[in-house]
């Protein structure tokens, strides 16, 4: 694809202000090409465990996981995409990126997946396999300040979809959703941390880490067609 949902979504002025490193992460990847890094989570999940059943079923479609482990290992490959996005007889072919992240817990291998696509409301993350949870993502990236270059995704909307229809959650109860992603020159890391919060309730979910990313030709069955 010529270009990336982040490009595609994003003022050309905010992007303008991404870390270089960063500017390669977001960008549109070739085709034939995959992105693929790998790293270590400082942590991985919620020390709640009350709220563990509920993570349980989110963890049946790759969304979460009920853990809480320290220095995880994991992997991240974003695999260009197209994807069919509308309702009814209105579907569009739109650009989007596939990314599993698989950690490597104690318990086992277990791989998040979703899609970030490009729609007309702006940038929107599918989460899991079958896209029933949607986050409508607001980018920001500061000039200045100790986060200079880093960018910011909040979410702005949640949606939930189920019998063909989408339900947008009202504000007061929809779970917010911050992710940055800065560059680390002094350790030529990427740096990563999503934080989900929820009113009343605050943290239910997070992960923070840092790894290396780098764009690759794609030896997959997929790549190699």
């Amino acid at each position: 694809m010529s270009r990336s949902p982040y490009e595609l979504s994003t003022p050309p002025d905010v992007l303008a202000r991404l870390h270089p490193r960063l500017a390669t992460y977001f960008g549109a990847i070739p085709s034939g090409h995959i992105g693929r890094g790998e790293g270590v989570f400082d942590v991985v999940g919620t020390p709640r465990r009350w709220l563990w059943p509920l993570l349980a079923l989110f963890a049946r479609d790759a969304v979460m996981f009920p853990v809480w482990e320290r220095h995880v290992a994991f992997t991240v490959e974003n695999h260009p995409a197209r994807v069919r996005r509308g309702s009814g007889d209105v579907l569009e072919v739109r650009p989007a990126v596939r990314a599993h992240r698989t950690f490597r817990f104690r318990s086992g291998t277990r791989t998040m997946v979703d899609a970030i696509t490009a729609e007309p409301a702006g940038l929107v993350d599918h989460l899991g396999h079958r896209g029933r949870v949607s986050a409508l993502l607001r980018a920001e990236v500061d000039a200045d300040g100790p986060d200079a270059g880093a960018l910011r995704l909040v979410s702005e909307r949640v949606t939930f979809r189920a019998l063909g229809r989408e339900v947008r959650l009202p504000v007061r109860i929809a779970p917010r959703v911050l992710l940055t992603e800065r560059f680390d020159d002094e350790a030529d890391v990427q740096r990563v941390s999503l934080v989900l919060t929820a009113p009343v309730l605050g943290t239910l979910y997070r992960y923070e880490g840092a790894f290396r990313y780098a764009v690759v030709p794609d030896a997959g069955p997929e790549g190699g067609r």
